[in-house]
C-alpha cells in the first residue's frame, strides 16, 4: 500500500514511511546530543531504502535545517552558541551552501557522496582517537595538552582564515549533495579553532540550521519537494533533537568526543557504501 492510496501526494509505501518515521526519531535524538543534524545517516538510509536521490537530498537538507531550530534553541539558552564562531565558520558556509544547492543538478553526485564519506570517516576516527588519548592521559594522571575543557577558541589569524576557508569548501560539497555536513565542520571547529566540544556542538548545530535552509532553497529551485516525506521525517527529528540537546551539558567531554567519533565513523561508512554500490551498479 502506498501513501497515495490514502490520499497523500507521495509514492512512498506505508511500511517505508513508518520505518523512516522511527529512524528519524532515533537519529534526531543522537544528533541533538552531539550537535549534528546527522543527515549523513538519514540520507544514505533513505537511498538504501529506495527513495530517489533528488527527492531524498531535498528532503534531507530541509529536515536537517529545521531540526537545527529545536536543538539550537536549547544550546543557545544554555550558552553553548557563540556568535563569534557563527560569524567565522557560519557565514562562509551559508554562502557556499546556497551555491552548492543551486548547482547540485550539475554535480557528479555519487562522486561527491564518496568524497563526503571519506571526510566524515576520517574525522570520526580522529575524534575517537582524541577521546582515547585524553582518557589514557587522565588514567596516568598526566595533564592533557588538548586544553579543550571550557575553551571558547583560539582565533589567531592563521586559524581564523583556515577555518573560514575550510568551512566554505565543506559548504559547497554539503549543498550539492543535500547535506549540511556538520559532521565534517564539527571536528574542524574543535581541532582547528580549539573549542570545547560542548560549545562546538551547540554553535555547529546553529550554523547547520541556517546553512541547510539556504541549501534547500537552492534545491527547490529545480526539484519539487515530497511534502508527506518532509512531514514524516521532520516531526520525530525535531522532538528527538530537542531532548538530545538537553543531555549534552550532562556528559563529560571525553564521552561526548567518543560518541561523536563513533557516530561519524558509522556515517562515513554508510556514505562510502552508498557511493561504491552506485559505482558497481553503473558498471
Amino acid at each position: 500500500m502506498l501513501l497515495s492510496d490514502l490520499g497523500l501526494p507521495s509514492n512512498l509505501a506505508v511500511w517505508l514511511a513508518a520505518l523512516l518515521l522511527g529512524s528519524s526519531l532515533f537519529i534526531g535524538l543522537l544528533g541533538g546530543l552531539i550537535g549534528l543534524s546527522l543527515g549523513t545517516m538519514r540520507l544514505p538510509a533513505m537511498l538504501m531504502l529506495g527513495v530517489p536521490l533528488p527527492v531524498a537530498a531535498s528532503a534531507n537538507i530541509f529536515v536537517s535545517s529545521v531540526v537545527g531550530v529545536s536543538g539550537s534553541y536549547r544550546h543557545f539558552r544554555d550558552g553553548r552558541v557563540k556568535l563569534r564562531l557563527v560569524a567565522i565558520i557560519g557565514v562562509p558556509a551559508f554562502i557556499a551552501g546556497f551555491l552548492g544547492g543551486y548547482f547540485s543538478n550539475q554535480a557528479p553526485v555519487n562522486l561527491l557522496i564518496g568524497v563526503a564519506g571519506v571526510l566524515i570517516l576520517w574525522q570520526g576516527i580522529e575524534l575517537a582517537l582524541l577521546a582515547h588519548r585524553r582518557r589514557r592521559d587522565a588514567r596516568a594522571d598526566q595533564p592533557t595538552d588538548d586544553q579543550l575543557d571550557g575553551s571558547v577558541g583560539q582565533f589567531t589569524v592563521a586559524r581564523t582564515i583556515g577555518g573560514a576557508g575550510a568551512s566554505f569548501g565543506v559548504g559547497l560539497l554539503a549543498g550539492a549533495i543535500g547535506l549540511v555536513l556538520g559532521s565534517v565542520r564539527l571536528p574542524l571547529i574543535i581541532r582547528m579553532l580549539r573549542v570545547d566540544p560542548r560549545i562546538a556542538a551547540g554553535s555547529n548545530l546553529f550554523i547547520g540550521m541556517a546553512m541547510g535552509a539556504l541549501g534547500w532553497l537552492g534545491h527547490v529551485l529545480h526539484t519539487r519537494p515530497d511534502l508527506p516525506l518532509l512531514a514524516i521525517l521532520l516531526a520525530p527529528a525535531v522532538v528527538g533533537s530537542y531532548f538530545g540537546a538537553k543531555l549534552t551539558g550532562r556528559i563529560s567531554v571525553n564521552l561526548l568526543l567518543l560518541v561523536m567519533g563513533t557516530l561519524l565513523t558509522a556515517s562515513g561508512c554508510m556514505m562510502l557504501w552508498r557511493a561504491v554500490s552506485a559505482l558497481f551498479q553503473g558498471l
